[in-house]
C-alpha cells in the first residue's frame, strides 16, 4: 500500500477542495478515498496501515487543511513520509478570516458576531496548542474551528514546516491567482509533481461559501492586524502578493 505523493496542507477557505478535485482528474493521479484524511492532526492513533489504506496507485495525495496549523504535522509527517511533496494555497488573510467565520456559523460553532469572535479568539485559544502539544491525542475546537486571525498569520505557520522539509519540497500558490487563471496554477502543480499538463472537464468552484458582508471598520482592524504578518511573509518568500 502506498503513502502519498503529496499533501495540500491548507491553509483552510482557501481554495484546497477545488485543486485537490482538478488535480485528481488527471490520469496519472490517483485520489484518496476522501479528500480530507486528517490523519496526522485528528487520526493519527489508527496507525500508519490506517492510513496506507486510503491511497492507492504511484501518484497519489490527500488534503487536510487543518495540517498547516496543527503544531504536530510538521514533524509527524516528516517522520513518516520525508521526501513528501507539500502544496500549500495561501489566501488574502482577511478574505479567508470572513470565509472561515461564515464556515464556522454553518456548521454552527460559531455563535458569536464575527466582530465579537475575532474579540474573543485570544481568550478562546488561551493554552490550546500547548495542551495539544502536551497530549498527542488531545483535540482542541477552538484551536481547529474559532481561530480566525491566528490561521491567518502564514508566516508563524511556513516557518514551523521549513524546519522540517526542504524549500524544494514545499509550493507555495497565492489562492488569488488560482481564483482567477486555475488552469495556469495547475500546470504549476504538474510541473512540481513531474507530470504531464493536464485540463480538467471543468472548473467547477467546490466548497464555496455564501459571501459575508461585514463592516468597513472591521475589515481595516483587519487589514492593521495582518499588515506586519504579510509583509514578513512576503520578505521571507521573496515575493508579495496583492492583499489589500
Amino acid at each position: 500500500m502506498p503513502l502519498p505523493t503529496f499533501i495540500i496542507i491548507g491553509a483552510q477557505k482557501c481554495g484546497t477542495t477545488s485543486l485537490y478535485n482538478y488535480i485528481i482528474e488527471h490520469p496519472e493521479i490517483s485520489g484518496a478515498s476522501q479528500k480530507e484524511i486528517h490523519f496526522f492532526d485528528q487520526n493519527y492513533s489508527k496507525g500508519l496501515e490506517w492510513y496506507k489504506s486510503q491511497f492507492h496507485g504511484k501518484i497519489t495525495g490527500e488534503a487536510s487543511p487543518y495540517y498547516i496549523f496543527h503544531p504536530l504535522c510538521p514533524k509527524r509527517i516528516h517522520d513518516t513520509i520525508p521526501d513528501v511533496k507539500l502544496i500549500i494555497l495561501l489566501r488574502n488573510p482577511i478574505d479567508r478570516a470572513i470565509s472561515h467565520y461564515g464556515h464556522e456559523v454553518k456548521l454552527g460553532k460559531e455563535t458569536l458576531s464575527f466582530e465579537n469572535a475575532l474579540r474573543a479568539e485570544s481568550e478562546r485559544l488561551k493554552g490550546e496548542e500547548q495542551k495539544i502539544l502536551a497530549n498527542e491525542n488531545y483535540q482542541s475546537i477552538p484551536h481547529q474551528h474559532l481561530s480566525y486571525l491566528s490561521r491567518g498569520r502564514y508566516i508563524e505557520q511556513i516557518k514551523r514546516w521549513y524546519n522540517f522539509f526542504e524549500h524544494s519540497q514545499i509550493l507555495i500558490l497565492n489562492s488569488e491567482d488560482f481564483f482567477l487563471n486555475p488552469n495556469n496554477l495547475l500546470n504549476s502543480v504538474y510541473d512540481f509533481l513531474g507530470v504531464s499538463h493536464h485540463r480538467p472537464k471543468n472548473f467547477k468552484i467546490f466548497n464555496q461559501g455564501n459571501k459575508q458582508q461585514i463592516e468597513t471598520k472591521t475589515r481595516e482592524f483587519l487589514s492593521d492586524y495582518f499588515k506586519e504578518y504579510n509583509k514578513n511573509l512576503f520578505e521571507f518568500l521573496g515575493k508579495k502578493f496583492d492583499w489589500d
